[in-house]
């Protein structure tokens, strides 16, 4: 018997060899008194028993193959190629002409059909693809330039406009052009040295910048948007102290 030693070389336990390699051949010895004990036996006998579980579990899995649409034999031929072939329910991989992609793409004329699942989409009319892009539709930033900071404190906001200063008609469109201009020119830095009293309006109590809206719809300021019940949360008396 020969036992592999690596870089394809392989060892023959012949007694006139055991002088040149002493160690490798207290190895085969103690491989063959290893395969002789009825632990080593039995250790196989259960992997080539699992091996064989694993083997039917997967051909258990296997579709039919009449079930596929794929060229077979008939008859005896199935019989003897079921008998000799490795995995009988393989299918020879050859598609049925009369089954496989029929009707051809393109065969059919365009105007024969209509498909009225695609009929927002198949409208080029007015219908360019980023309105329907659903996947990146997320929300944008929105930004604010100087420019219109400056618009904002001359002539005020849509909501709360400056009608002192805002005129009416051609003349208050002109106004918001000049505006806009100044801003984009100068930007804030001019309106201040102009007008040091344009941002008071603005400002909060005690010359505070305005605070965000507040999305929450609670009126209460006692009340909490969130409420964590005892189960999901600490309860009002909590079995553990607090050292300040």
């Amino acid at each position: 018997m020969q036992y592999v030693l690596g870089l394809g070389k392989t060892y023959n336990p012949h007694p006139s060899s055991h002088l040149r390699y002493p160690g490798i051949a207290r190895i085969a010895q103690a491989i063959e008194r290893l395969k002789e004990s009825p632990r080593f036996q039995v250790r196989v006998f259960f992997v080539m028993a699992r091996d064989i579980l694993k083997a039917a579990k997967s051909a258990s899995s296997a579709i039919a193959v009449h079930k596929k649409y794929t060229v077979q034999s008939t008859g005896v031929w199935e019989r003897i190629r079921r008998l000799l072939a490795i995995a009988p329910e393989r299918s020879t991989g050859i598609p049925l002409n009369s089954q496989y992609r029929l009707p051809t793409p393109g065969a059919l004329p365009p105007l024969s059909y209509d498909d009225p699942v695609t009929i927002p989409a198949g409208d080029i009319a007015d219908n360019p693809y980023w309105k329907r892009d659903t996947r990146r539709n997320y929300p944008q930033l929105s930004t604010v330039s100087q420019a219109d900071a400056v618009g904002l404190l001359t002539v005020g906001s849509q909501a709360a406009p400056k009608d002192d200063v805002l005129k009416i008609g051609e003349a208050g469109e002109k106004q918001l052009v000049a505006v806009k201009e100044q801003g984009q020119e100068r930007g804030l830095a001019a309106l201040f040295e102009k007008d040091k009293n344009a941002v008071q309006g603005v400002l909060g109590a005690n010359g505070l910048p305005p605070s965000p809206c507040n999305l929450n719809t609670i009126p209460q300021s006692s009340q909490s948007k969130y409420e964590i019940d005892p189960e999901h949360g600490y309860p009002e008396v909590y079995p553990c102290r607090t050292f300040v």
